[in-house]
């Protein structure tokens, strides 16, 4: 998984970690949580992925499951907007997704089985003032994993996306009060998602339980984008 070492990604890796599967997390800086294998990498650089991937594969064996999860944002609005802003974001997380399932895809394919789980946001089809970048870079994810299901779904390999609402990490619990509350009156369920239960449908979509599933959006987001 890469981005494993804070927020949604650390509670993702911890979940399956608990499930008993072996785990590795990709991090920049910092460590995976405690059980997991932490390997160094850029998803904006092949050969570094490449690197990691080779380095997980000698420690755990092939790679049956792979959640994209790193992302950056760079909020600004659109006319403000510079082009590095723009591609900084989504070759971090677009691209970044696709060289991860790329690489990934080549042991998937040898053992005809295989589990992708692209970690997006609501704002991937709300939209959200400020995001143009993230919001095109997340919602860019639906087309990867419906043409992934379209080319590989008959080798075994489901490909879906997650659509996380807003959480309770640390970038959240910065936010002023009154922002705080003003995000969560838009929320039919009155209240942020734990990091923990994005990442039980996570782990729930790379067991037996979901192996028909596959080009799927599930949003995890208290009812906040429904109808996307």
């Amino acid at each position: 998984m890469t981005g494993g070492n804070r927020g949604i990604g650390r509670a993702i890796a911890e979940a399956f970690l608990a499930a008993g599967h072996r785990v590795a997390v990709t991090a920049r800086s910092g460590e995976g949580p405690e059980g997991a294998l932490t390997v160094r990498a850029d998803v904006t650089d092949a050969a570094s992925l490449d690197s990691a991937f080779s380095e997980v594969e000698n420690a755990l064996g092939p790679v049956e499951v792979v959640v994209a999860n790193a992302g950056i944002t760079k909020d600004t609005l659109l006319l403000r907007m510079s082009e590095e802003d723009f591609d900084s974001v989504v070759d971090t997380n677009l691209g970044g997704s696709f060289r991860v399932v790329r690489r990934a895809a080549k042991g998937m394919l040898k053992a005809r089985w295989g589990r992708v789980i692209l970690i997006s946001s609501v704002v991937g089809l709300l939209g959200s003032a400020g995001q143009i970048n993230y919001a095109a870079s997340k919602s860019g994810l639906v087309g990867i994993a419906r043409s992934l299901t379209r080319e590989l779904g008959s080798r075994g390999i489901t490909a879906n996306v997650v659509a996380p609402g807003f959480i309770e990490t640390d970038m959240t619990a910065e936010l002023p009060e009154e922002t705080q509350a003003q995000y969560r009156s838009q929320i039919p369920a009155g209240r942020f998602a734990t990091a923990e239960e994005v990442a039980n449908v996570v782990v729930w979509l790379a067991g037996d339980d979901a192996a028909y599933i596959s080009g799927a959006v599930i949003p995890v987001d208290g009812g906040l984008g429904m109808g996307h």
